[in-house]
């Protein structure tokens, strides 16, 4: 059983910090990952930078240019999610856009995230009607394909979505990209009502959460919630990037 597997078996509040790998520096990630999961994350979702990053808001599409300004590439994410792994057993999910994984090939990228320890896989455009390949792959390789819903998602699909992705989905809060504000609370929880109705799996909810208040009034209505744009606003020009990061996650999680 796979970490996010086993991680989801259990009950209770969790957050999910997203970092992008190769910022602030090309070798950050390594202790970033490890001090939020030293300051409490439940898992953690890396970003692999890319040059069009359709979801993304201002500031994760930012931190993603640099990161590529930096050097960072697929190669470099692996080895660096292979040193994480002597140093934590915290759930690991990589977050990226399709092209780089088909340039790469299905069958050597999957390889790649089995030997350095990647648990899941959130790919934002990958449709449905053209998942089916690439995710009953990653499930053969005992990597989870964490697929995404959205407000405007149908039941029927939703049904769908969950079935084919197995462990886990991600539940896109709002309509649009990350880092805008939420919608009101109320027809936030109409839909999430719905995921939970129809999903065959636990979901986590991402974009536009970035208090504790967000994240006790998220995992009240799904299993756990994602962090990112604020993660990466807070360590921007910080001169300790490494602490900043600790301090906001011991915050998130209500330990500071």
């Amino acid at each position: 059983m796979n970490r996010i597997k086993k991680l989801f078996r259990t009950e209770k509040e969790k957050l999910i910090p997203f970092l992008t790998a190769g910022y602030p520096e090309l070798n950050s990630t390594v202790g970033l990952v490890c001090t939020a999961a030293d300051a409490g994350a439940d898992m953690i979702e890396i970003g692999i930078p890319f040059s069009d990053p359709q979801a993304d808001g201002p500031v994760i599409q930012a931190s993603s240019q640099q990161a590529l300004d930096n050097g960072m590439n697929l190669n470099k994410i692996f080895g660096q999610v292979k040193e994480i792994r002597t140093r934590t057993e915290v759930p690991i999910a990589l977050m990226g856009y399709y092209n780089p994984i088909l340039k790469m090939g299905h069958e050597l990228f999957l390889d790649h995230c089995v030997s350095s320890g990647v648990d899941g896989l959130i790919l934002p455009d990958l449709p449905l009607d053209e998942a089916k390949m690439f995710c009953e792959l990653a499930k053969l390789k005992s990597v989870s394909p964490i697929l995404l819903v959205a407000p405007n998602t149908s039941n029927e699909r939703i049904e769908k979505i969950s079935e084919l992705a197995g462990d886990l989905i991600y539940a896109v809060s709002i309509l649009g990209i990350t880092g805008n504000d939420l919608a009101s609370k109320s027809s936030i929880a109409q839909y999430l009502n719905r995921v939970r109705k129809y999903s065959s799996t636990p979901f986590v909810v991402g974009f536009g959460i970035s208090s504790r208040d967000d994240v006790l009034w998220f995992n009240d209505h799904a299993d756990g919630a994602v962090v990112g744009s604020a993660i990466i606003k807070n360590m921007d020009g910080h001169t300790e990037p490494l602490e900043a990061t600790k301090q906001l996650i011991q915050a998130l999680k209500g330990n500071s």
